[in-house]
C-alpha cells in the first residue's frame, strides 16, 4: 500500500502558559528591534528570491545555502509574528536568529526540493496563487515584518489577548484557529517564494501540532 509524500511544510506552535496578563499591550515597543532588523532582511530575502528563481529556471534547482538563507528569514518572521500579534501566545522573547531554534515555542519547517520545475516557477507566484491570495488577504490585512497587520489574525488574537487580561487564561478554541490560520499563511508563503512545488491545500489544520506526522 503506497503512502502519499509528506507535505512539504511543516508549521507547529505551543501555547506557552502562565502568559502575562498586561504584557502584550506593549509588545509592539519591545519588537522594534526586530522590525528593524526583518525590513532588512526581507529586502535581502527578495534579492535572494529573484536570484534563485533564475537558478531554477536554468538549473532546477534552488541553491542550498540561498534556500537555508530565505528558510531562516521565514522563521525568524513567524517566531515574531508568534510572539507578537500574530497569536501572543508566548511571552518569550524571540531569539535573533535564522536558526532553526528548537527550543522555541514556534516553529517553521520546509523540506528543502531536490529538483523544482522550471515551468511552474514562471507562474506559480502571479497566477497559480490568486485563490490563496484572496483568501490569505482576509486573514493578514498586509504583510508586515513579522507580523500579520490588520487582518483577521491579528483581530482574533487580540480578542484573546482581552480575555487573557479578565480571564488569566489565553481561550484554546481561539488557539487552534489563530494558529491554523498562521499555518495556512506560511504554506502559501513558501509556495509563492518557490521553496515548494506542492500547492497549498485550501484546508484550515487548526491546532499546536502539524497535522502531517510523516515530518520529524
Amino acid at each position: 500500500m503506497s503512502h502519499p509524500l509528506p507535505a512539504p511544510v511543516r508549521v507547529t506552535a505551543r501555547l506557552d502558559a502562565p502568559l502575562s496578563r498586561w504584557l502584550w499591550l506593549v509588545k509592539w515597543i519591545l519588537v522594534i528591534p526586530h522590525v528593524v532588523v526583518l525590513f532588512f532582511l526581507w529586502i535581502a530575502f527578495t534579492v535572494v528570491g529573484v536570484i534563485a528563481f533564475f537558478a531554477i529556471l536554468f538549473t532546477e534547482r534552488y541553491p542550498r545555502a540561498l534556500f537555508d538563507f530565505n528558510l531562516g528569514v521565514l522563521r525568524w518572521s513567524w517566531r515574531v509574528t508568534y510572539y507578537a500579534y500574530g497569536a501572543l501566545a508566548t511571552d518569550r522573547y524571540p531569539p535573533f536568529s535564522l536558526g532553526e531554534e528548537p527550543d522555541y515555542p514556534a516553529r517553521l519547517d520546509i523540506v528543502y526540493p531536490e529538483r523544482l520545475s522550471r515551468g511552474l516557477v514562471l507562474v506559480k507566484w502571479w497566477l497559480l496563487a490568486i485563490p490563496h491570495y484572496i483568501v490569505v488577504g482576509f486573514f493578514v490585512g498586509s504583510w508586515g515584518y513579522g507580523w500579520w497587520n490588520g487582518g483577521l489574525v491579528t483581530v482574533l488574537a487580540i480578542i484573546a489577548a482581552v480575555i487573557l487580561l479578565f480571564t488569566e487564561k489565553y481561550p484554546r478554541d481561539l488557539f487552534d484557529l489563530i494558529t491554523g490560520l498562521n499555518r495556512w499563511v506560511l504554506r502559501v508563503a513558501a509556495y509563492v517564494t518557490l521553496m515548494t512545488d506542492v500547492y497549498p491545500p485550501f484546508r484550515l489544520d487548526m491546532g499546536g501540532p502539524d497535522p502531517d506526522p510523516e515530518l520529524p
